[in-house]
């Protein structure tokens, strides 16, 4: 019986055949990565360009959409006096005044508040020239570890603003009354912003003395 005859090829042939199997290879391989190109376009999300009057100065960005202010401030601005704790809005660390108003800044976009003016920590005052609130939260140890502290304190700076104006709370007896300044309205006003090192009382002290001082 005949042995099967195998077919010979130059070597010519053979380096062809090599150079087009490794360039289906190549283009094989690099189909995912241009195919994930466009994939990593989109996750990266629409930008926009916004200003922000921080602390007194106008900002000029350009941001994904989806920035949250708190993120802005601290990633973008390098401002990490505002502290990131839950990033759900459950704990106040993250408490800013946005126009005049306090606001958890990691429950709303950048873009939102774009002409806007926002107070961080770092613009209420300095080591050097203290704002009153800092300087009686040091006074009474309202501070433990300091992690919540500038959200207190930002916090209890449009808490005093919020009486002055009248603005009632939940435990306020009538609304149409001017709000007592008692350490019932305090806790109930300042009942977002959470120690865990369990400064409360001190807290409401140093308040209760700034405010005491301005009437």
């Amino acid at each position: 019986m005949d042995s099967p005859t195998i077919p010979l090829i130059s070597r010519r042939d053979a380096l062809i055949a090599g150079a087009a199997t490794a360039t289906a290879a190549a283009v094989s391989s690099s189909a995912p990565a241009e195919a994930a190109a466009p994939k990593a376009a989109a996750a990266a999300g629409p930008r926009a360009k916004l200003s922000l009057n921080v602390n007194g100065q106008v900002h000029s960005l350009e941001l994904d959409t989806r920035t949250t202010l708190l993120d802005a401030l601290r990633e973008h601005l390098h401002l990490p006096g505002t502290k990131k704790g839950c990033d759900h809005g459950q704990c106040g660390a993250c408490t800013v005044i946005a126009d005049g108003r306090r606001i958890n800044s990691c429950l709303t976009l950048a873009v939102m508040h774009d002409g806007g003016q926002v107070t961080t920590i770092e613009g209420l005052g300095t080591p050097q020239n203290m704002h009153p609130l800092q300087a009686a939260f040091v006074r009474h140890d309202g501070y433990q570890c300091g992690y919540c502290t500038p959200g207190q304190i930002c916090s209890a700076v449009a808490v005093l603003d919020e009486i002055k104006r009248g603005v009632p709370s939940h435990v306020s007896a009538d609304l149409t009354a001017r709000p007592l300044l008692s350490a019932e309205e305090l806790r109930e006003r300042m009942s977002g912003n959470i120690c865990r090192c369990g400064a409360y009382s001190n807290i409401v002290d140093a308040i209760t003395e700034v405010a005491g001082s301005r009437t």
